[in-house]
């Protein structure tokens, strides 16, 4: 079976028909190691709707940043008067069907409705929970923004939703979205796939943000790993604002650890970053993985509280919350 979404040329991340981190360990994970979490996990139980500020109305135009969580990894950025929404899914599941998969816990903290004009969307890669062609559909429909992704995942947009502005990339590459938005797709320590049959065929990543003296980085879904492309994203970029950081869907460990990082090791990566701020998301909205839904939350606010960090730049982000600079 060929790659439906990406054909290009091989090098150190693409090896002609998937796309991998080089020298990291493999994400990829046998039909019986998920059995065996499936049937040998100790699944925490959900209430059946986990609190969240609902309705919030952002402002049209901002100048200074405002961030606010529209749930799971789905954020709206505002600043310089650039709208700038991050993997927007307002569907109830995080599946392709309506009826069966992950379900929201919490309605999305801002109604589709009510958002302010959209400038241009991120994705970070084709998992359900960060890519609804849904919401993508009404989206391009009401706002007719620009989007930006990694390599691969563009057939699909283009295929799904008519009229779609969709602009790609490779990890490192540079892309002038705004005449004065530049975005840098990043790497990230992860996985792609939308079906059984196309695992790790589209490119996955974050992005670095910069426009009116700020620097903004979204990490996507990542593990820590060794740590090395933090690294090098601090060598590229010294003057992180503010670091929007995945903290959920992380139990257990030795089923989850190669795709995602948990809170201690988000607040990891901040340090590596020298991030000036850092919002958690990615919990407390679809049920993924095992750990209790607040979880996230208390653990990242620990581990700020026992670093000395200030607590109104480092916090977990809840959806709903708004999130206004104090830099």
């Amino acid at each position: 079976m060929g790659n439906r979404y990406y054909s290009g040329s091989v090098s150190d991340h693409f090896d002609g028909r998937r796309f991998y981190v080089p020298g990291a360990p493999s994400t990829d994970k046998t039909l019986a190691e998920l059995w065996r979490w499936r049937w040998q996990g100790t699944r925490s139980q959900w209430p059946k709707q986990v609190p969240a500020r609902n309705g919030v109305c952002p402002e049209q135009r901002t100048q200074g940043l405002t961030v606010t969580h529209v749930g799971h990894a789905s954020v709206l950025l505002q600043w310089h008067r650039y709208n700038v929404l991050v993997d927007p899914v307002w569907s109830d599941r995080a599946s392709p069907l309506r009826w069966f998969g992950p379900r929201r816990y919490n309605a999305p903290g801002i109604r589709l409705q009510d958002l302010p004009p959209i400038d241009a969307i991120l994705l970070t890669h084709n998992h359900y929970d960060h890519l609804d062609l849904r919401t993508l559909r009404h989206l391009v429909k009401q706002h007719n923004p620009v989007i930006l992704t990694p390599l691969g995942n563009d057939p699909l947009l283009r295929k799904s939703i008519a009229d779609v502005r969709v602009s790609v990339g490779d990890w490192w590459s540079e892309h002038r979205l705004l005449p004065d938005l530049q975005v840098v797709i990043v790497p990230a320590f992860h996985w792609s796939s939308r079906s059984g049959f196309d695992r790790r065929m589209a490119l996955w990543g974050g992005f670095v943000l910069r426009a009116a003296g700020t620097t903004i980085y979204c990490a996507g879904d990542t593990a820590y790993a060794d740590g090395s492309i933090f690294k090098e994203i601090a060598s590229r970029f010294s003057d992180i604002d503010l670091a929007l950081l995945s903290i959920g869907a992380y139990d257990p460990r030795w089923f989850m650890r190669t795709q995602h990082a948990d809170p201690e090791e988000a607040l990891e990566i901040a340090t590596l970053l020298h991030a000036r701020a850092a919002l958690g998301i990615h919990w407390g909205t679809f049920q993924l993985t095992d750990e209790p839904w607040d979880e996230p939350a208390h653990r990242f606010a620990d581990g700020v509280m026992q670093r000395g960090w200030d607590q109104r730049c480092f916090l977990p982000f809840q959806a709903g919350d708004v999130w206004r600079a104090v830099l």
